[in-house]
């Protein structure tokens, strides 16, 4: 009997979690590749890529799908009917947002709470979690919106008023509310928050705190640029922890396009999980700049079984130690080295 594009994925698929549990001593290289080799199996467009970037033999090597490939066709080995979510990038219009389809939930929930636990969660804590955003449905379109979800589900598990805005109003009662019940029950809050929501729950606030329980924390993400100003972050962290009582504020960085995440181990500095590798790369040769060199971002990520392995981002980065430093996006016209490998795939 002939192996199909699901029978190869579910392998792949449990090997990738069993990596992530610790239980295989497996190699990242020899995951990464199989993984590459079997979605250049499947996909017309990557099997393109991999022809005119030739055989690699190290994950570093492997033709990394630039982000803007999302948006302009489907990165995908299996067809639309076996789509478990199609998780879409912010846009003004339809034609301007990316889309990544998964087959299956489960190896994206896998690693977003392995990471999530790890950096949020307070050691022997089960925190009472909410969202500084609005209900985005379920699984919905939103890759943070199902993260947030499952944040609420697996370290809190209780059933409350968690997401806390409707509309575009901060529902202060229903924070408030929450505040109370990790005090009166002996919890942590956890709460989890874009950037520019989080700066205008604090200008709302004032100089009221809300007296966060000890041991509380904040999650912050979607960066600190807008359309009209920019947001401080240190500015931004001390105003939340005087609100929050001393609560610590913890960036995360994650992309559509990928589906494992990367927290703050000090501030700016964002460490990634053992399963994501990330190497700042020349924009034209696409070669990994010499340590202290900005390049572009460019992810390995093992949870993206059934899309691209391998992600070639406009968002430029810097080598801090064992992470990296986000300096915001590349200005201008796409990389030419993205350029060339959209028009590969697009054939």
């Amino acid at each position: 009997m002939s192996v199909t594009v699901v029978d190869e994925s579910e392998a792949l698929h449990a090997r990738v979690r069993a990596f992530v549990r610790g239980g295989e001593s497996e190699s990242f290289d020899r995951l990464a590749l199989d993984l590459a080799r079997f979605q250049a199996r499947w996909s017309p467009g990557y099997r393109r890529l991999c022809a005119l970037r030739g055989e690699p033999s190290r994950a570093d090597q492997i033709p990394a799908v630039p982000t803007d490939a999302f948006r302009l066709t489907r990165v995908a080995v299996h067809p639309p009917e076996l789509d478990a979510a199609r998780f879409a990038t912010s846009g003004t219009t339809g034609s301007d947002r990316g889309v990544h389809v998964l087959r299956t939930l489960d190896t994206y929930a896998a690693v977003a709470l392995a990471s999530g636990r790890r950096a949020l969660c307070p050691p022997d804590a089960k925190p009472v979690v909410v969202a500084l955003a609005r209900d985005p449905g379920d699984p919905g379109e939103s890759s943070l919106g199902y993260m947030m979800r499952l944040f609420m589900r697996a370290f809190d598990g209780a059933e409350r008023d968690a997401w806390l805005i409707d509309g575009d109003e901060i529902r202060r009662p229903a924070l408030e509310a929450a505040v109370g019940a990790a005090r009166s029950e002996g919890r942590p809050l956890l709460m989890l928050a874009p950037a520019f929501a989080l700066a205008a729950l604090v200008e709302r606030l004032g100089p009221a705190a809300l007296r966060a329980p000890h041991g509380s924390r904040v999650m912050q993400t979607g960066g600190f640029k807008g359309r009209t100003h920019a947001v401080d972050p240190a500015a931004l962290y001390a105003r939340v922890a005087r609100a929050f009582g001393g609560a610590q504020v913890i960036g995360e960085y994650g992309m559509t396009e990928l589906s494992s995440q990367l927290y703050e181990a000090e501030p700016g500095v964002y460490v990634p999980p053992p399963w994501l590798r990330v190497t700042p790369v020349d924009p034209v040769s696409l070669v990994e700049v010499p340590d202290g060199e900005v390049g572009l971002a460019r992810f390995v990520d093992l949870a993206n079984v059934d899309s691209a392995v391998a992600v070639l981002t406009q968002d430029q980065v810097r080598r801090r130690g064992s992470g990296i430093e986000l300096l915001g996006r590349r200005p201008g016209a796409p990389a030419r080295g993205c350029s060339l490998s959209i028009e590969t795939m697009l054939g």
